[in-house]
């Protein structure tokens, strides 16, 4: 056999060998196979650090699977392994999912117009505007509507306006995600439920309930559903034996970049390997990428208050945290994130890279935070050279400063704002308001 062969022969069979190494819990049932922290050689006593810090931040369920199996399962106060609890926006990468399955059941196509299946005049633009929406656009949040208005999950079509034509600009905007159940259920004459449980729950045990809250579909489940939803994104659509998602091409853009404006975002998922990324409420394009302390292979289902499940292919990992609000993280809990992988690593024995450099950074803080005529940067060393941006949410930079740890915000209109400090080791923002 030519050498060429040989290694391309070694290659499929090394992966042929590593996707079957996977374990898969019984449909049915609590057992789930554990593996001992010891035994794969992690820092065990680590962990108490992690989970200290993860109570501290309100956490409510921990969990990390790797091949599989269990190995990290932790509940804070009165929170169990059967407790449920709110996605959010986490939820947002199932739906992308659903959505899949939908086009490989030849129900749908990404590429249709959305008013398709939600009806002419579904928003307030022109024919023309609205004909450019596609679901692709749902699914990348590039539809162009408008998400600068008082509430960003209105769906009436009074709420949906134009901002840019579909496809030019992104923007993390929850209504035209969420039109994705009404564009499914018209696609397959079921409920949103239905097509969850028949084609998603019923094959791989991930139990949960869509309820409506205001305008939104939000699913709750418990713990381990997120992360057995973990581990069959980590095995490519796959539950064990059972193929879920097929649809290959869909998977590689769910969970790649699906767009050139934000490429950290695939369909409704979170990037970690790109060297730039946007974040939610904002259109500045932030250098680095999500996690820096986290693989950058790792792709990631995200949503308020703390709602993650990070899935690491390289790794066999799949990571689940779900709780209260960790602090001032926004709509996506982006630092928060990073900030768990940092006590990972140390259980993992791992060391931390990227942006991690900037812990002397990690208690920075604005105060007052609202403030009216001027904010106080504390946490920084005494002596540190930094250079402090003062800009608006969409990038504008309004004033700069030298090692200046009190600013004059008084000419500033009530707002929202993003400070950006930069140091010899790198850059980290903080948003604060202006009263």
């Amino acid at each position: 056999m030519k050498k060429g062969y040989y290694l391309i022969f070694l290659f499929l069979s090394t992966f042929h060998l590593s996707a079957q190494s996977l374990y898969f819990p019984p449909l049915i049932g609590k057992t789930w196979d554990t593996l001992s922290p010891s035994n794969l050689g992690w820092c065990v006593s680590k962990t108490d650090s992690l989970y200290s810090y993860l109570e501290s931040k309100n956490t409510k369920g921990f969990l990390v699977l790797q091949d599989g199996k269990i190995v990290l399962e932790k509940y804070f106060g009165t929170f169990t392994q059967d407790s449920f609890w709110y996605w959010a926006s986490a939820g947002k990468t199932m739906s992308a999912l659903m959505i899949g399955i939908a086009q490989q059941k030849g129900l749908l196509s990404i590429n249709d117009t959305s008013s398709t299946y939600l009806g002419k005049g579904w928003t307030s633009l022109s024919q023309a505007q609205e004909d450019k929406i596609k679901i692709r656009h749902q699914l990348t949040m590039t539809s162009g509507l408008d998400d600068t208005g008082v509430n960003k999950d209105c769906t009436f079509d009074s709420c949906l306006v134009y901002k840019a034509d579909a496809g030019t600009r992104w923007a993390y905007h929850n209504a035209p995600y969420t039109l994705l159940d009404k564009v499914l259920e018209a696609a397959s004459s079921v409920t949103w439920q239905q097509f969850f449980n028949v084609e998603v729950r019923n094959k791989t045990g991930i139990g949960g309930l869509w309820i409506k809250s205001d305008f939104n579909n939000v699913l709750y489940s418990n713990t381990r559903s997120m992360a057995r939803y973990g581990l069959l994104l980590l095995n490519q659509g796959k539950w064990d034996q059972t193929t879920i998602l097929n649809d290959t091409a869909y998977f590689r853009q769910m969970t790649h970049a699906s767009q050139t404006l934000n490429p950290a975002y695939g369909y409704l998922t979170w990037l970690n390997g790109s060297p730039k990324f946007m974040a939610p409420g904002s259109q500045l394009v932030f250098n680095g990428m999500l996690a820096p302390n986290a693989p950058s292979d790792m792709f990631a289902a995200m949503g308020k208050n703390g709602q993650l499940i990070n899935v690491v292919p390289s790794l066999n990992l799949v990571l689940v945290r779900i709780g209260d609000a960790p602090g001032d993280n926004g709509e996506v809990p982006i630092s928060f994130n990073n900030d768990i992988w940092f006590y990972l690593n140390k259980v993992m024995c791992k060391g931390v890279s990227g942006l991690n450099q900037l812990k002397d950074l990690k208690g920075v803080s604005i105060y007052p935070n609202p403030a009216q005529t001027s904010i106080e940067i504390q946490g920084l060393n005494q002596g540190q050279n930094c250079t402090l941006k003062i800009m608006d949410l969409r990038g504008n930079i309004l004033s700069v400063v030298t090692n200046e740890m009190n600013l004059n915000i008084s000419d500033l209109s009530a707002g929202c704002y993003i400070l950006s400090l930069e140091t010899q080791t790198g850059v980290v923002y903080k948003k604060f308001v202006k009263n």
